[in-house]
Order: C-alpha cells, then sequence, then structure tokens
C-alpha cells in the first residue's frame, strides 16, 4: 500500500500527551455474578480496587467532569480516574452502589432503556436509579434497545440513520423523562452496544452531539478523539490487583496519526495497522486480546506496521501496543477490529 493511499484511508487523528492531562477510566458491567465471569469482578475485587483508589487518594471524577475539562482544555490533576457501569444490570444496585456510596465515589452508569422499561428483575429500576442520582451517579446513553449501531446486511444509508438517530434519541428521551431534564447533558455521552463502532456510526452520533465511550482498553489523553473515549475493561481475568495497578499507570501513547484500511474486517484476515509516533520509543510490544505478541515491522525510528500473525477472528479483535515510560508509568494504546462472517 503507498503512502498517498494510506493518508486517503486514515480513519481517527489521534494527537495526545506524553504525561499531563490524563485519566483512566474503567468500565465494569455485573458484581458478585459468578454467572458471568467474562463480564463479572468479584466483590473481593472491586472492594480492594475502591480500597486502593481511597488509600493512595486518586481523584475519582464523574466521566462527564473528565470530559467537560477535556473539552474546555483545562488540565486534569494527576492520579484521576473515573469508574463506569454498562447495562444497569441489579447487582450495580444490589453489590457496587453500597461500596461505592461508603466511600462517597461518583460514578457513571450508562443505560439501555428498554431493558429496564422491561422491569425485568435482573436490571434496576428507575427508582433505584433516582436513588442512586442522589448519592454520587450519574446516567448517560446506551442506546434503547442495545442493538449494534453498525449497518446490518439489507440496510440502506437512509434506513440505517433513521434506525439509529430514533434508537438513540429515544433513550435519551426516557434518560430525562425519569432522571430529569439535566440528565446526560453536560455533555451528551452515548457507550456503543458490544463497544461496536466504525467511521461512518462515530460521525452520526458525533453530529447528533453525543461524545463515544468505546470499550477498547487505554488512559484517556486530552486531545483524545470524543468520537472514541477509550476503557478498561474490569472483569474476573483482568481485575487482579496487579493487573489493575498497571492499568492505573498507564499514559497515552504519543500517536501523530493511525491510519488502516478499515475497522470492519473479513474473516480470514489479518489486518494491517500503521501507527505514526510523535517521538521514538523503545521496547514496545503489540499484542491481540489473548496475550500474544504480534508483528511489529519499522518503517523508521516513528513509523511501524502491526499484523496479527494468523488471521484475527470474529467478532471483534484489539490490537494492543506497549512500552515502558518514566517513572513506572506505560505508554498504552489499542485498536478495535470487529471482524464480519
Amino acid at each position: 500500500m503507498n503512502s498517498k493511499k494510506i493518508l486517503l484511508l486514515l480513519l481517527f487523528f489521534i494527537t495526545s500527551p506524553i504525561f499531563a492531562g490524563s485519566a483512566v477510566v474503567f468500565m465494569y458491567h455485573r458484581f458478585g455474578e459468578f454467572k458471568y465471569p467474562s463480564t463479572n469482578i468479584t466483590i473481593e475485587q472491586f472492594k480492594y480496587q475502591l480500597d486502593y483508589l481511597q488509600k493512595n487518594d486518586y481523584n475519582v471524577w464523574h466521566l462527564s467532569k473528565i470530559l467537560r475539562h477535556i473539552i474546555n482544555k483545562q488540565e486534569i490533576p494527576p492520579k484521576t480516574v473515573a469508574l463506569t457501569i454498562d447495562d444497569a444490570y441489579i447487582s450495580t444496585y444490589t453489590n457496587a452502589y453500597p461500596m461505592l456510596k461508603s466511600k462517597n465515589f461518583p460514578f457513571t452508569v450508562v443505560v439501555s432503556t428498554n431493558q429496564v422499561d422491561s422491569h425485568s428483575k435482573n436490571y434496576m429500576t428507575w427508582d433505584q436509579m433516582r436513588e442512586m442520582q442522589k448519592n454520587g451517579a450519574e446516567f448517560a446513553n446506551h442506546s434503547s434497545s442495545h442493538d449494534f449501531l453498525l449497518a446490518q446486511n439489507g440496510e440502506t444509508e437512509s434506513i440505517w440513520r433513521k434506525k439509529i438517530t430514533a434508537d438513540i434519541e429515544k433513550a435519551q428521551e426516557r434518560l430525562h423523562q425519569e432522571l430529569g431534564a439535566q440528565t446526560n447533558e453536560n455533555p451528551r455521552l452515548l457507550s456503543y452496544p458490544f463497544g461496536e463502532y466504525d467511521l461512518k456510526s462515530s460521525e452520526l452520533i458525533r453530529n447528533l452531539g453525543y461524545i463515544g465511550i468505546t470499550q477498547t482498553s487505554g488512559p484517556l489523553g486530552k486531545n483524545c478523539d470524543l468520537r472514541a473515549i477509550p476503557r478498561f475493561p474490569m472483569a474476573e481475568a483482568f481485575a487482579n490487583p496487579n493487573s489493575f495497578i498497571s492499568k492505573l499507570n498507564t499514559i497515552p501513547m504519543p500517536i501523530e496519526s493511525v491510519s488502516h484500511q478499515g475497522s470492519i474486517v473479513k474473516k480470514h484476515n489479518s489486518p494491517k495497522l500503521y501507527i505514526k509516533l510523535k517521538e521514538p520509543l523503545e521496547n514496545m510490544g503489540c499484542y491481540i486480546s489473548n496475550g500474544e505478541a504480534i508483528d511489529i515491522k519499522w518503517i523508521s525510528q516513528t513509523e511501524i506496521v502491526v499484523t496479527a500473525n494468523e488471521p484475527i477472528k470474529p467478532p471483534r479483535e484489539k490490537y494492543t501496543c506497549t512500552a515502558p515510560g518514566k517513572d513506572g508509568k506505560w505508554y498504552w494504546y489499542s485498536h478495535l477490529w470487529i471482524v464480519k462472517e
């Protein structure tokens, strides 16, 4: 692929400071629900994390507060963290909320409103959310249906846009009706269902006035792409103390640009990711989600091509690149691929 074509295929342009003005955002789903290990964190793990943040004087902010600082170009203080919870499962209220309340920690819950309106015992009620709202919780949009935001087979551009717009706006209306007209308005946040997004869907939600929240791991830099806010998923396998502390000590990789042929790739492919750094980094390593190291080809001191050693598997995969920084910090960048059959 020649350099001109690479430039034409540039999807996201990312500029990040080396140290100042960054934060770490964690993502949770379930608490003490052992039937769902891929999305659950144990009570012991969560208690350890909250105790660690408190004992080590971390600034725990609402995600909206961090993003307001970024939008207004205000400095984010060191050791700033946001705790976000997706889907409004009942264990958020029964297990996580009392622990968060006891420490006066603010937190952000993203809600798929149809699930709440279904009155299923698996989800919180609006009354429970109103109680939580008085004690540190803010609420954000996760669409009404929790359906995929990407265009599905056979959908025209017009049909897709109308469907997604209606789905998102219905959820925003329900949040206003139940939790107040100022809910999720400063700024508007939209967490992508299943963490899936591409250039077209992220542009749509930006045009609707929303900041896009992903499930793609990494620290949040002050010059981040507001269509694709990264978060570190916290589930049983990744929530042990060493993993948690290492993620607390991540900083945005000094990236000048990222380019590729598109985030949606066909099955049996090993897509190439082109990264141009602002400065050389030593001892960089790149990995897929299971931790397997993958190939890095250096084009120059600041340009690399990253390619999985084998075809990546559906439905989703990530390339994550890290490098040691100063003072025990780690540079971190992760890119999402959506694999279609």
